[in-house]
């Protein structure tokens, strides 16, 4: 069973002035797919803050799979991409087209998020959009191959080919 952590980016939410559906969508698709959710915090949309979460869920909590929610788009409070790849040491382009290619057959905003995926050593770490349907739908879309990423990151798996 892989760990996971989640971390809302929101500035609202934060402060406990706005419920954090987003993280709820994800912690039971998690769940029913059977991923455990070891941690899960909100923190306001500020690049420094956003960095050290990522660097203490993947060097101190040693998670498996971190997934953000929100701060993707064109606000000029948005950083949490820039935060991403700041921390990254390996890009991981394809997961978040496969995201906006997925989104955008459902609605031509998908084109707006700017959400990327990276590794950093042994942690997977996918900005997911802010929205609970939007994250619904993106993780939804993903989960299932997920398990086979996480397999090849921690060595349990070696091949992505298939006959």
């Amino acid at each position: 069973m892989f760990k996971v952590g989640i971390i809302t980016v929101s500035d609202k939410g934060s402060r406990g002035e706005r419920e954090d559906l987003s993280g709820k969508v994800i912690k039971e698709i998690l769940e029913k797919n059977e991923y455990s959710v070891e941690v899960w915090d909100i923190i306001p949309d500020e690049k420094e803050q956003i960095e050290e979460k990522l660097i203490d869920f993947s060097d101190n909590k040693k998670l498996d799979l971190i997934l953000t929610t929100g701060g993707t788009g064109f606000s000029k409070r948005d950083v949490t991409p820039e935060a991403t790849i700041s921390v990254a040491t390996k890009l991981v382009p394809g997961i978040a087209e496969a995201m906006r290619a997925y989104s955008m057959t459902i609605t031509k905003r998908a084109m707006l998020s700017r959400a990327t995926s990276v590794i950093r050593d042994d942690s997977l770490i996918i900005n997911l959009p802010g929205s609970p349907k939007a994250c619904r739908e993106t993780l939804e879309y993903l989960i299932s191959e997920l398990d086979h990423g996480l397999k090849i990151l921690k060595g349990q798996d070696g091949e992505c080919a298939r006959q």
